[in-house]
């Protein structure tokens, strides 16, 4: 099911729920009912609730945006420093330049085209990818250079593939969930908390209000998908992209 389509029935059952609790909630209010008797106390803790709430869960929005952002950055050091071995690599014989730069095309394609998937469907990296990367690795360093100017690359080169490998264990290390399960325990009590405190208002069934009320539930609903949705940056619906890599080798 696509993901698109689960926040739309999430939203809507969780509007549905609310307004059907305050239509029946309704139904049983005698007809002297006031609802101006409201203690300003009720009224005062909805707000601050709402308000230490809407801090944890910014707090969250913002923790699980900076790690997607985190992977990002490792997927586009990692796809520079191969575009680096590839390009430093010209100052080396025909022979081993071009055995250098198939392996590390052989190592872009396969991330590109088999890790990728794998990577969403399974929440790991493959060691097949692993291997690739260590041929590259073993490609670099078995050449003995002849002159001052291969050796003068030699570094270079085993410096740029030590950074791909570093940004390949930081990718690896992205793919388990950012936020542990005691803070989703106390962002979805929180939204129930929340949104059970409407009921303390005296909603009638007036038709601003009962839109008031499945809106701010239904945003609720949709920032807590979103958390969730950023929570897993290669595999979930908004996820991070091999465009680095498509657009750093694009002969791929």
């Amino acid at each position: 099911m696509p993901e698109w389509l689960v926040l739309i029935i999430a939203m809507a059952a969780v509007c549905a729920v609310v307004l059907t609790i305050t239509v029946l909630k309704q139904r049983r209010i005698g007809e002297d009912d006031d609802p101006s008797e409201t203690p300003d106390v009720i009224e005062y803790m909805v707000m601050m609730v709402g308000v230490v709430y809407a801090i944890v869960l910014g707090l969250a929005i913002a923790g699980v945006w900076e790690a997607r952002g985190a992977a990002e950055d490792s997927v586009r050091a990692e796809a520079q420093a191969l575009h680096e071995v590839s390009e430093r690599v010209r100052a080396y014989p025909e022979g081993a330049r071009e055995q250098i730069r198939a392996d590390v095309d052989a190592y872009v394609s396969y991330v590109v085209h088999k890790e990728w998937p794998a990577m969403a469907e399974e929440g790991q990296v493959t060691d097949r990818g692993g291997e690739l990367l260590d041929k590259v690795r073993a490609s670099v360093t078995d050449y003995r250079p002849a002159d001052d100017h291969e050796s003068q690359s030699y570094q270079p080169l085993l410096d740029q593939v030590s950074a791909a490998d570093a940004a390949r264990n930081t990718r690896a290390n992205s793919m388990d969930p950012t936020l542990p399960r005691v803070v989703w325990f106390g962002l979805i009590a929180g939204a129930v908390i929340t949104i059970g405190l409407i009921f303390t208002l005296q909603i009638r069934r007036s038709g601003r209000e009962l839109l008031m009320a499945g809106v701010f539930s239904a945003l609720i609903a949709f920032l807590l998908f979103l958390v969730w949705d950023f929570d897993a940056p290669f595999s979930r619906g908004i996820s991070a992209t091999a465009d680095p890599f498509t657009d750093l080798f694009p002969h791929l």
